[in-house]
């Protein structure tokens, strides 16, 4: 008499589920970036709303030629929001890959699929950095209110540059060897990206050099929908790009650590 055996398409597609549920609780339970995004990004607002308060700067749109004249303290709260989704975002996916990297490993050797793996991490990245830039996009209301649809450009520059430094961090949890680097990486990196965007602490922020940041397409999007009423889709396109490219090469070099090897 015959044995049951397992379906070929359950054996498939039913670990994607499971790797997901996992990724997802890898990401979330990173208790020092929660009390970062409740604690930190009110007080960083705070900070900086008070410190830039009442000066008035000029800004250039790329795309356009306009340079706009705005409030300093509103576009203050912009790049600390943005400079804020990149340090969270970017710590909370780089710890949690870094961490689960040796399980995902066996996870591979027992017989998961690397694509299965690869996918549930992607969509968990999405939906952490989303969560995590709709927190922050929130939290500016308490200091400034964009009039119009400005505040979903304000979102949309915050989604767009969390997944980028998510992807960043996916990146540097597979490649790089100790914590400190990466966070030190992902802090300085963010924090230099998003306030030489600035012109109130960067006299260079008008400058061409820096459309080769990543915080470029997304700051771009996010002043030119709350202040100048322009919707720079090119921009955020931009931004999407640096996420694509960071993505790709964190799950290309993810793939090879995790692959199965045949060995002496």
């Amino acid at each position: 008499m015959s044995t049951p055996e397992t379906s070929p398409t359950r054996s498939v597609c039913s670990p994607f589920p499971t790797a997901l549920r996992f990724s997802v609780r890898d990401q979330t339970r990173n208790r020092l970036a929660g009390l970062l995004l409740l604690v930190f990004v009110p007080v960083w607002y705070l900070v900086m709303n008070a410190m830039a308060s009442g000066e008035a700067l000029d800004f250039k749109l790329y795309a356009t030629g306009q340079v706009l004249r705005i409030d300093g303290g509103h576009l203050t709260l912009i790049s600390a929001g943005l400079n804020s989704v990149t340090m969270i975002a970017g710590f909370v996916v780089f710890d949690a890959v870094r961490k689960a990297l040796a399980f995902d490993r066996r996870l591979v050797f027992a017989g998961y699929r690397q694509a299965t793996l690869i996918g549930a991490k992607t969509l968990a990245i999405t939906a952490v950095a989303t969560t995590i830039a709709l927190y922050t996009a929130l939290a500016i209301l308490f200091f400034w209110r964009p009039t119009g649809a400005g505040w979903f450009a304000v979102l949309a520059g915050f989604a767009i540059i969390a997944l980028t430094y998510g992807a960043f961090g996916l990146l540097l949890g597979v490649l790089v060897k100790r914590d400190l680097e990466g966070f030190f990486l992902i802090i300085m990196g963010g924090l230099m990206d998003t306030f030489l965007q600035n012109p109130l602490g960067n006299p260079l922020a008008n400058k061409p050099v820096l459309q080769w940041f990543p915080s470029f397409g997304p700051m771009q999007f996010a002043v030119g929908g709350a202040f100048g009423h322009t919707t720079l889709w090119g921009h955020l396109a931009l931004g999407l790009g640096w996420a694509a490219a960071f993505s790709t090469a964190g799950l290309v070099i993810f793939r090879s650590r995790t692959r199965k090897r045949t060995g002496r």
